[in-house]
């Protein structure tokens, strides 16, 4: 493999990284926001009617974690089940909707690990490329050196700045995780007698 093509494969993989944060910050910023929705709604529903919050759960009920995890609650606690057995049952219930509601965010972090080095490892190829032209007395125009040591410069900010698009994404989508997983524990608390 000449240098040239492992360093076309690092840009390929730097614009592949960031087509990849885009799509997990896309995706999980549009679900955790649905599922932020779900859990005003509930809290809502418990609000309105305490009497009636197992038909209001009912009502709300749908594919959402959230909202399972309440109306699951609910079943629990219309069966008589003791303190324990419920404090036990609420702590599977959200480590269950903290699984959900934190999936793919690992991709956020290796990626936000991976691309600087992925443009650091650019960087490298490039200038390695530029040097071994200038050795072969194929390039001596100093225009030239530049513009291939410009290239190599630019594959570490490419890998830069999709370290920190996905560092701000991670640390927003982290927080909104976590605080939907203390909305459900305010939830499950608020049903509890």
């Amino acid at each position: 493999m000449t240098s040239q093509l492992l360093l076309d494969l690092t840009f390929d993989a730097l614009y592949a990284s960031i087509g990849v944060l885009l799509f997990v910050i896309l995706e999980r910023g549009i679900y955790l926001s649905y599922l932020a929705w779900r859990a005003r709604q509930l809290n809502h529903a418990i609000d309105a009617d305490r009497g009636a919050v197992k038909n209001e759960l009912a009502a709300l009920q749908s594919r959402d974690p959230i909202s399972r995890a309440a109306l699951r609650y609910t079943q629990l606690l219309a069966t008589g089940a003791s303190r324990e057995r419920q404090e036990d049952y609420s702590s599977a219930l959200f480590i269950g909707v903290d699984k959900t509601v934190s999936a793919r965010l690992w991709i956020l972090d290796t990626l936000v690990t991976a691309a600087p080095l992925l443009g650091l490892l650019g960087t490298i190829l490039g200038i390695m490329d530029t040097f071994n032209a200038l050795s072969s007395g194929v390039v001596s125009d100093p225009a030239a050196v530049s513009r291939g040591i410009g290239t190599a410069l630019r594959a570490t900010a490419i890998g830069i700045a999709a370290a920190l698009l996905g560092l701000l994404g991670n640390n927003v989508l982290n927080r909104r995780a976590h605080v939907l997983t203390e909305d459900l524990k305010a939830i499950l608390l608020s049903l509890t007698p």
